[in-house]
């Protein structure tokens, strides 16, 4: 019955063909940490590493498969008064791996401490959760079960913040603390591996995975040999070269979605022509193939992404018809605004009254080649082919990071092809409302702030779900960015250990805990 239940669960996630084995007790998986040199879940240091805290460290609040924010430490909620006072109960008899007892004193000293970093201005970095500090002033302790949050505005998606790890007062600020989470650290070499396993003061029932061997590589190079040569049973990777490693008889290959937003921003300021015109941005948009791009130069790594919400986002609008690949539409919409190929060369003209000589559509494509994203200049030139075929002429320039950052500072380009880390907030404002640091294409949009305010104070699910729509539509409207995609890592493995439907950055492991129940 139990080898039938595997089976079947399998069937649930892979294709028919691919018949990868149970995990049964144990599993070695492989992957990339430098830096990691002590285990600080308040503070990672590297992306892949949070995966490996969240088995040992638990918060108030978890995000299930469609994205919406679900009790864990926490088993209810409530927001009081004008919506800035939210009181969080904790669970009854819940204890740190070691048997210490959970309170509200321990979730208040772990915000608190986050929260801390997250505001001080003299700080290097402010660390992972940083973006607490736009959401929550403070976390005290009324009793042993509540924790009272006291909000920076009354806000739907100050629940998404409550995702941080909860460790003991008394080690908020040392290395390895205990957790509440299935697993504990039974061994720990930095840069070379990590042993975890069960841990037996865990709330729920205990994990048929009872350790788990993290070996640590360098680079993805030595992390894929290592799994080539059976070394261990599991990787996590974003590199492309992932896409070449299909589901099979004997190992799998399963995707997950990260935060990473890759997008062409498009420059806004003032007399910045022709960009500032809506009709030659609606163009572009629709002269760039995005599921080509998609398909062969991520090589299908990627989750579609219209108006920057992922199509499998509980709160993505399908506006489908706004975002079709048609050249034929973006020449039209430019020869209704009056260009045309005056000089027969292949490039788009536009008279100007009293000008000796017409504008010529010649626009600039920065981009800034990421050593673990060499896709993106392959990218650059795959947009600036597309664009050719309508009469779009395009130097691409290429930048390191720190030539990124001047050029989008100053503002001085016309495209530039970059990404952004997204939020666990799902808040799009900091890149599209008027104003903000990171909008460095300058759109500026009464509309499009005002729907950005009405999202952030939002206090229930429902509002915050018709906010979010209804940027999407004024996304669509305004066209201030080309949004591609999200980038995809792959999970290879030949060990199946988890049934849950959506993987994500982050979360790697996920639901490795009730595997086999």
């Amino acid at each position: 019955m139990k080898k039938l239940l595997c089976i079947l669960l399998c069937l649930m996630l892979v294709p028919l063909y691919a018949t990868a084995e149970n995990v049964e007790d144990s599993l070695i998986v492989g992957m990339l940490s430098t830096r990691t040199t002590e285990l600080t879940p308040l503070f990672p240091k590297e992306r892949d590493i949070v995966s490996l805290y969240s088995l040992m460290y638990e918060s108030l609040v978890t995000i299930d498969d469609n994205g919406i924010p679900q009790p864990l430490l926490a088993e209810s909620w409530s927001e009081t008064g004008d919506g800035k006072t939210w009181t969080f109960t904790l669970r009854e008899n819940i204890t740190f791996s070691d048997g210490t007892p959970l309170t509200a004193r321990d979730v208040a000293a772990s915000g608190n401490k986050i929260l801390s970093v997250a505001k001080d201005e003299q700080a290097e970095d402010n660390g992972f959760y940083a973006n607490i500090r736009y959401l929550v002033n403070s976390f005290t302790a009324r009793d042993d079960r509540t924790v009272e949050v006291k909000a920076a505005r009354p806000y739907y998606g100050l629940l998404y913040s409550m995702t941080f790890p909860v460790v003991p007062e008394s080690q908020v600020e040392y290395a390895n603390p205990v957790g509440t989470g299935p697993y504990v650290v039974s061994g720990f070499e930095a840069c070379s591996f990590l042993l975890l396993s069960v841990n037996e003061n865990w709330w729920q029932m205990t994990p048929q995975v009872r350790e788990i061997t993290v070996m640590f590589y360098p680079n993805n190079k030595d992390m894929i040999t290592a799994y080539e040569y059976g070394r261990v049973d599991t990787v996590f990777t974003r590199s492309v070269a992932a896409a070449q490693y299909k589901s099979g008889l004997t190992s799998l290959s399963i995707a997950y979605s990260t935060r990473q937003l890759e997008m062409v921003m498009l420059n806004h300021r003032e007399r910045s022509f022709p960009l500032d015109n809506v009709n030659v941005r609606r163009a572009i948009r629709y002269a760039i193939n995005v599921d080509s791009i998609a398909k062969n130069a991520y090589m299908g790594m990627t989750v579609k992404a219209d108006a920057c919400y992922p199509t499998d986002s509980w709160l993505y609008l399908d506006q489908e018809n706004q975002f079709v690949y048609n050249p034929d539409k973006a020449r039209e919409i430019l020869a209704a605004e009056g260009w045309s190929d005056l000089d027969n060369n292949g490039i788009l003209d536009l008279p100007v009254e009293g000008a000796p000589e017409p504008k010529h559509l010649v626009l600039s494509l920065y981009v800034y080649e990421d050593p673990e994203n060499d896709v993106r200049y392959e990218t650059a030139n795959m947009i600036a082919d597309d664009l050719k075929k309508v009469g779009i002429s395009v130097h691409v320039e290429t930048v390191d990071y720190a030539g990124a950052l001047e050029v989008l500072k100053a503002g001085s380009f016309d495209m530039f092809l970059c990404a952004f880390q997204i939020d666990v907030v799902p808040d799009l404002g900091f890149i599209l409302r008027k104003g903000n640091s990171q909008n460095y294409g300058r759109y500026a949009s009464t509309p499009m702030t005002d729907l950005i305010d009405e999202l952030r104070i939002s206090e229930d699910q429902a509002g915050f779900a018709y906010a979010s729509q209804a940027i999407q539509q004024q996304f669509a409207a305004d066209v201030p960015f080309i949004s591609l995609f999200y980038r995809a890592g792959a999970i290879l493995t030949r060990k199946m250990f988890t049934t849950v439907r959506s993987i994500r950055e982050f979360e790697l492991l996920r639901g490795i805990e009730a595997f086999g129940r």
